[in-house]
């Protein structure tokens, strides 16, 4: 039996999915975790105009929203003044882990190519963050292989929810199907089984003001079944690449994690898998 596997495994099953959606919902919207890691590496307080100045690919009216969101959820704090620069917060200060969880998961189970470290971090987290994603996770790495209607139920996904949410959990590249058949059950990828470190950190870093008011009990899981699916790039990081190399003074390496060698890809269950239009 491999020791890798089941520390991952583990952890999956162990962590509070509500507590986990509800600590990557807070990171999630677009350019928090740029402007986390410009903040970090500055290592003081900036004005807007200074964190644009660094980010010049985002625009500064959006950037002084996205702040404002930020100080809101209390990854960024300033002083009680009009046009007070900002910082992090001791909880923005702890993200380092978090960002370095979801980058190292990213470059050792997605095939993105070369990009920015903070895209990355951002990109991993929008596979993550959406509602009943962790559970799904937690349910078939406890149960293996599962039909639609028993996934669906056993995640609190209702019959309008379910085949959205399930489609794009393939194309993230979380789940894949047994075959092509209709109706075939689905498996998590190596890279749905290689989550656990990510969902340990992130509740590691959450707290009790970072949850919501939703409230669910975690899934009992225990043991996994392990197929594979490349990932290619999302279309918002193709627009967010273009984006980066219209920029001259974008720091477009920001905090990024060195490569990890790529994992030896067992016999797969489903290597032809794709997503269905149907379930």
């Amino acid at each position: 039996m491999s020791t890798t596997v089941q520390p991952s495994a583990a952890s999956i099953g162990s962590v509070d999915s509500q507590r986990v959606e509800d600590a990557l919902s807070l990171i999630a919207p677009k350019w928090t975790t740029w402007v986390a890691q410009t903040l970090a590496h500055e290592g003081r307080p900036m004005r807007v105009r200074e964190v644009s100045a660094k980010l010049p690919f985002i625009g500064e009216q959006f950037l002084s929203k996205r702040l404002a969101q930020m100080h809101a959820d209390g990854l960024v704090t300033r002083a009680d003044r009009r046009w007070a620069p900002y910082q992090l917060s001791t909880s923005g200060e702890s993200l380092s882990r978090v960002h370095g969880a979801l980058s190292d998961w990213s470059q050792t189970t997605l095939s993105l190519g070369e990009i920015a470290g903070a895209q990355r971090v951002e990109d991993a987290v929008r596979r993550l963050h959406l509602r009943h994603t962790t559970a799904v996770i937690q349910i078939l790495d406890s149960g293996g292989p599962m039909r639609f209607s028993h996934l669906a139920e056993e995640a609190g996904l209702d019959q309008g929810t379910a085949p959205p949410r399930l489609r794009r959990l393939q194309v993230d590249g979380l789940v894949a199907r047994t075959g092509p058949r209709h109706g075939a059950p689905y498996v998590l990828t190596d890279a749905g089984q290689a989550l656990g470190p990510v969902y340990t950190a992130v509740e590691h870093w959450s707290n009790p003001i970072a949850t919501r008011k939703h409230s669910a009990p975690p899934a009992p899981v225990t043991a996994a079944t392990r197929t594979h699916t490349s990932v290619p790039q999302r279309s918002d990081g193709v627009r967010t690449a273009a984006a980066l190399r219209r920029s001259t003074a974008a720091p477009s390496t920001l905090f990024s994690h060195a490569p990890q060698p790529q994992p030896q890809v067992p016999t797969a269950v489903t290597a032809q898998s794709t997503p269905s239009r149907g379930r």
